[in-house]
């Protein structure tokens, strides 16, 4: 299998990322989606994980899937969360037995509803390390272009995302809106000493009410010009929908211009707004 970390090196990448079906609907739509979208040639596919939930062998399922059966390199996400030291050595180490080579570290936060420990590891970085102890895998990590929530304030937080930086092989980063937010991060980066390549993650609006609802959640701000420019929409699906895949068309090429080659889209399990962006920004099958 490859590493993310060799394509990388090689060159720009497209990548796409999915969450574990929770129906046999969401199945269904999730095997549709992935037969549409490989045929665009991503570089390579990663797999969202629930810490503490009902997809948590699902990840593991679907990722040894797609590197076996689509003959797609995936990536499996992987959280500190609701985890024991032991439970993640063993996860880790299936991967490595069933060929994954990939995978994504993060922190994560239980289900509140459920009740769960934090988890034995307090920080992803400690998982970064715990990984490359059981194997040579290629190993991402988050990062939060806009600042992490829980950070202090912006110069604790870029401290710590160049120390997980620093220990990763490359960064996938949370959704973001407006390209002065990510040139500002790459500055930012670039002044703590990172080289560790950083891929922009980016999440065209098709409602606006359900991705204000992430961005507040995650972080990130949602602009006031693009919240009015969807909402005057509002009661026409298609319209809006239209205008969200226009708007991240618009970002990809704004951070095409300033050198960005690299792009990480999050799909929400369906194939069309990204087959559409992907064509008006030229990023056809290979």
């Amino acid at each position: 299998m490859v590493r993310i970390a060799d394509l990388l090196a090689a060159g720009p990448t497209c990548s796409f990322e999915f969450f574990p079906p929770r129906s046999e609907a969401a199945e269904a739509q999730l095997a549709e989606t992935l037969r549409d979208l490989r045929s665009l040639g991503p570089s390579f596919v990663s797999v969202t994980y629930g810490a503490g939930g009902s997809t948590r062998e699902k990840t593991h399922d679907l990722v040894v899937r797609i590197n076996g059966e689509m003959n797609l390199t995936a990536m499996a996400h992987l959280t500190c969360a609701a985890h024991t030291r032991a439970e993640l050595e063993a996860i880790v180490s299936r991967y490595a037995a069933a060929g994954v080579q990939n995978i994504l570290a993060l922190g994560g936060d239980p289900p509140k509803e459920l009740g769960l420990p934090p988890g034995e590891l307090a920080h992803a970085v400690e998982l970064v390390e715990l990984i490359r102890g059981i194997g040579p895998f290629s190993v991402g990590v988050a990062v939060h272009p806009e600042g992490h929530p829980a950070s202090a304030d912006r110069a604790a937080d870029r401290r710590h995302q160049a120390e997980k930086l620093a220990r990763a092989d490359f960064g996938v980063s949370q959704f973001f809106f407006e390209p002065e937010v990510w040139f500002a991060f790459l500055a930012d980066l670039d002044a703590e000493g990172v080289t560790t390549p950083v891929i922009p993650g980016i999440m065209p609006v098709l409602d606006v009410r359900s991705v204000k609802r992430m961005a507040e959640m995650s972080g990130a701000g949602f602009p006031p010009a693009l919240e009015a420019r969807l909402r005057a929409h509002e009661d026409d699906p298609a319209a809006m929908r239209a205008v969200g895949i226009e708007a991240a068309s618009e970002l990809c090429r704004d951070l095409m211009a300033g050198g960005v080659g690299s792009f990480h889209f999050y799909t929400l399990n369906r194939s069309s707004a990204t087959r559409e962006i992907c064509t008006n920004l030229g990023l056809l099958p290979r």
